[in-house]
Formats: C-alpha cells, structure tokens, sequence
C-alpha cells in the first residue's frame, strides 16, 4: 500500500527511519518548516526533514498541511494511507475526509493524550507504557484503535531509553497494521488522562516534594528537555542525572546556567552548597 508519512520530531524521524528498513517506503515525508533554534536562533531543520534527505526521499515543508496547496501536493503523491508521528500541528479538512490516517501514539490510549506521553508516564511512576496505532479523528488522540501493545517502564529508565524501545515497538506495530486488514476499537472515554506539554513550570523540581517523585522527573525530562533546580539567587541549576539517598535527591550531573555539564562534587568544589543552611 503507497503511504505518505508525516512527522516532525526526533522520535518520528527514529520511526520514519525504522519502517523504511522494515522495507516500507513512503511517496512523500511532510514535516513542519525549518524554524529558529538554539541560542544563535539560527534556523534549523526539523530531524524528520533531515531524516528524509539522508535517505533520499522526496520532503514537503507546509505552513499548513491542510491548505489547499499542501493538500495538491499529497494527493501528487499519490498515498493511499497517511501515516502520522508526532506531527505537531492539527491535520485536519480535507485530509481526514479523503484518507485513512494512521497515527502513532507512545501510549497505551485512551491514557496519556497529548503532547507529553512519555514525560507524563514517568513522572506518575507508571510501571508500564505501550505504542497504540489509532485512525485519527477531529480530536486530539481520541480515534479508535486498532493495534496496541504494552511496554514495561524500567526502574532506571529515561525519556531517551524508554522512547528508544516505544520508538522500535511503534515501528513494528505500524509496519504490522499497514501489512493487514484494520480492525478500530473506539476508546474508553472514562479512562482518558492527559499529557500535557511541558513546561517550565515542570522543569523546575519541587524541593518539598519526596525525593522519588523528583527523581521520577529527572529521568522524565533526560537527555532533551532537562529538570533544573531553582537556586536561592532565582538563577537555575540543570539537573540532568540524580538519585534517592536517604529520602534526599542527590543530583549527579548537573548543568549550571551559561556553563558546561559537570559532576556534582565538581559543582560543589566551585560553587560551594547553594542549600547549606536551608530545609
């Protein structure tokens, strides 16, 4: 079955790269724009878009995946099925009327909706994930469900560990839906929990909270995002590994703002405790 694929992230791209071995190519990969990143804001390329130039397949870069022109050029393409990946932005009319459109869910639906999946999963200290394969619908994440598979969550895992696995699960229950008849089963709505996008607000650890649920966001938001420590002086401290001893977190590797990763007790010969006489 001809297929386009659309995504944007660093876990799509990972994905799009696993289905093209798993010996599926697609017509066309559609991402979002190149935009500003990094402290130069220079503009960079998506890792779908980069993803899909290295291995030769033909890019569409939209504002809106819905206009009309974006709409002309997939249907050039000629799919049958859309394939969507953390795609980040609605795809809606006309595309959900003239295709099936198969998405790509790190969860086990209808838990964790949303933009955070893996994060959120983590951080309530779920002991198990999964990948669901959804048709996509006018909401978000709300589709029925045709295939689903389950993935523990490992004591020691991080978003980067635990997304590499759901990323490989993903791939195989993708190519696995794409080679066979599809059968949908609507989602349970009174089970729905959300994953919201995170923020700033979640980066920044609780110092009064237990030390496992702060340790669970450490890992939650490791390698990509970072959880950080506010410092008496209202600047930031990274926090990028740590751990539980005694009922305290103890960070391992830290970040401090404008510098460079460093170990805890290197942090702490150059800088001293910043907590030395506070609960």
């Amino acid at each position: 079955m001809e297929f386009a694929s659309l995504g944007t992230s660093g876990f799509a791209a990972g994905l799009l790269r696993r289905i093209c071995e798993g010996g599926r190519t697609p017509r066309l990969v559609v991402t979002r724009p190149d935009r500003p990143a990094g402290r130069g804001r220079r503009l960079a390329a998506p890792p779908v878009a980069e993803t899909a130039r290295e291995l030769g397949l033909e890019l569409l870069q939209p504002e809106d995946v819905n206009s009309p022109a974006a709409v002309e050029a997939i249907e050039a393409a000629g799919p049958e099925l859309l394939v969507v990946c953390a795609y980040g932005a609605l795809v809606g009319e006309p595309l959900l009327d003239r295709y099936e459109i198969l998405n790509v869910h790190p969860s086990l639906l209808p838990r964790w909706r949303g933009a955070a999946p893996i994060e959120r999963a983590i951080i309530a200290g779920d002991t198990e994930t999964g990948v669901s394969i959804m048709r996509l619908d006018a909401g978000l994440d709300s589709g029925p469900v045709c295939l689903a598979r389950a993935e523990p969550i490992l004591a020691g895992d991080t978003w980067g560990s635990l997304s590499t696995r759901l990323e490989e699960l993903g791939a195989q229950l993708l190519l696995e839906a794409m080679g066979a008849e599809r059968d949908y089963v609507a989602q349970d709505e009174a089970q729905v929990t959300w994953a919201e996008k995170v923020t700033a607000a979640d980066r920044t650890l609780d110092r009064s909270a237990p030390a496992e649920e702060q340790e669970r966001v450490v890992r939650a938001l490791s390698p990509h995002v970072g959880a950080r420590l506010e410092l008496p002086d209202g600047s930031f401290l990274g926090v990028l590994e740590a751990h539980v001893e005694d009922g305290v977190l103890v960070p391992d590797r830290v970040l401090p703002s404008g510098g460079r990763e460093m170990g805890w007790e290197d942090y702490l010969r150059g800088h001293g405790d910043p907590f030395a006489g506070q609960p």
